[in-house]
C-alpha cells in the first residue's frame, strides 16, 4: 500500500463531512419508522378483522414486505445511523428486533464482522454459508447433501432464500445471548396469534407465504451488494478504501430502488461510511464515484436484475468442479 493510497480516504471522508452528509436525519427517520409501524399494525388489524380466509395471503404478503421494512431500520440502528446516542440507537433496534424476532445483538455481530472484512473468504461470516460455495476452496470442501446442493446452487439460490427467514429465527435463539427469551417469545406469540385466528390449513399457508416471502425479500435486498465481487483472502494488501470498493456493488433505479432495497443499494457509500444516514447516501454517491474515477478505483454498478445475474454466474461458475466431479 502506498502513502498516497493510505491518504485516500482520508480526502475522501473530508469531503463527505464538508458537505454535511454524516449528520444525523432524525425528521426522515421519524416520519419513516412511524409509516412503518403504522402500516405494520393496521396490517395485523386486517388480520384479525378478515379471520379464518384465504384473503389472509394477502395480509402475508404485506407483512413480508413490512418486516423487510423494519428490518432495514434495525440495519440502521444497528449502525447508529438514526441517532447520535447509542442508547437510542440501541433501543430502536431492539424493539424493531423484537417485533420481527431477530435478535439485535447476534445480528449486529455478525453485520460489523462483515463489515471490517468484507467479502474475505475466512473473516466474512456473509461468505460462510453452509448451503453455499463462494469459492472453489468452499466448495471442495462440502460433503454429503451440501455438497449437492453446492453443485446445483445457481439453480437452487432463490428457492433458498425461501428458508432465510426461518433460518434467522432459529439462528437469533440460538446465538442471542440476553435476547433470547425474547426471540422465544416473539415466536410463541406469533404462532399463537396465527393459530387462534386460523384453522391449521390456513395458518400453515399464511406461515409459509409470510416467512417465506419476507426471506425472499431479505435475500434479494443483500445478496446483490457483494456476491459475485472478487472474494479476498489472508494476505490480501488492500488499503480500507479499496477493500471496501472493489468488493461492493451499487445498484441503480432512482427513489423506487432506493426504497425497495432500503438503502442498501449505495452499497459502496454504506461500507466506506457506515453510520451515514440512510437519505444521505444517494448524495454521496455522486462525490465517492468521482473521487474513485480520479483516483482509478474501478466502481461497481449495475441495474437490479443484472445484479442477479451477476451473482447466479459466479455460483455457477465457482461450483463447475462440483458437477464435473459427479459425472
Amino acid at each position: 500500500m502506498t502513502l498516497r493510497q493510505a491518504t485516500d480516504f482520508a480526502q475522501l471522508s473530508a469531503l463527505v463531512k464538508q458537505a454535511g452528509l454524516l449528520e444525523r436525519r432524525r425528521g426522515y427517520y421519524a416520519a419513516r419508522i412511524g409509516a412503518n409501524l403504522a402500516v405494520y399494525a393496521a396490517a395485523w388489524v386486517a388480520f384479525a378483522l378478515l379471520g379464518d380466509s384465504w384473503w389472509q395471503l394477502v395480509v402475508a404478503v404485506v407483512l413480508a414486505v413490512m418486516t423487510t421494512q423494519l428490518a432495514f431500520i434495525g440495519h440502521d440502528a444497528g449502525h447508529k445511523q438514526i441517532f447520535a446516542s447509542k442508547r437510542w440507537n440501541l433501543i430502536t433496534g431492539y424493539v424493531h428486533s423484537g417485533l420481527i424476532g431477530v435478535s439485535h445483538d447476534w445480528w449486529v455481530g455478525k453485520h460489523n464482522r462483515h463489515h471490517a472484512n468484507p467479502n474475505h473468504e475466512d473473516e466474512d461470516p456473509d461468505v460462510d454459508i453452509s448451503v453455499l460455495a463462494f469459492t472453489q476452496r468452499q466448495g471442495e470442501a462440502k460433503r454429503g447433501p451440501l455438497r449437492w446442493i453446492a453443485s446445483h446452487q445457481a439453480a437452487l439460490f432463490f428457492p433458498l432464500l425461501l428458508l432465510e427467514g426461518f433460518a434467522l429465527h432459529w439462528h437469533s435463539i440460538r446465538h442471542s445471548g440476553r435476547e433470547r427469551f425474547l426471540m422465544i417469545a416473539n415466536v410463541v406469540v406469533y404462532l399463537g396469534v396465527v393459530f387462534w385466528v386460523l384453522s391449521p390449513v390456513y395458518a400453515i399457508a399464511f406461515i409459509l407465504v409470510h416467512q417465506g416471502l419476507w426471506g425472499l425479500y431479505m435475500g434479494c435486498s443483500f445478496a446483490p451488494n457483494h456476491k459475485g465481487m472478487p472474494v479476498l483472502s489472508a494476505g490480501h494488501t488492500l488499503d480500507f478504501l479499496r477493500k471496501q470498493v472493489l468488493t461492493s456493488r451499487n445498484i441503480r433505479g432512482g427513489w423506487f430502488v432506493d426504497f425497495l432495497l432500503g438503502g442498501l443499494n449505495y452499497q459502496i457509500e454504506h461500507h466506506l461510511f457506515p453510520s451515514m444516514p440512510r437519505p444521505a447516501l444517494r448524495h454521496a454517491q455522486v462525490i465517492v464515484s468521482e473521487f474513485c474515477h480520479r483516483r482509478g478505483v474501478s466502481y461497481a454498478q449495475c441495474g437490479l436484475f443484472r445484479s442477479y445475474g451477476y451473482v447466479l454466474e459466479h455460483l455457477h461458475e465457482v461450483s463447475a468442479p462440483l458437477r464435473k466431479a459427479a459425472v
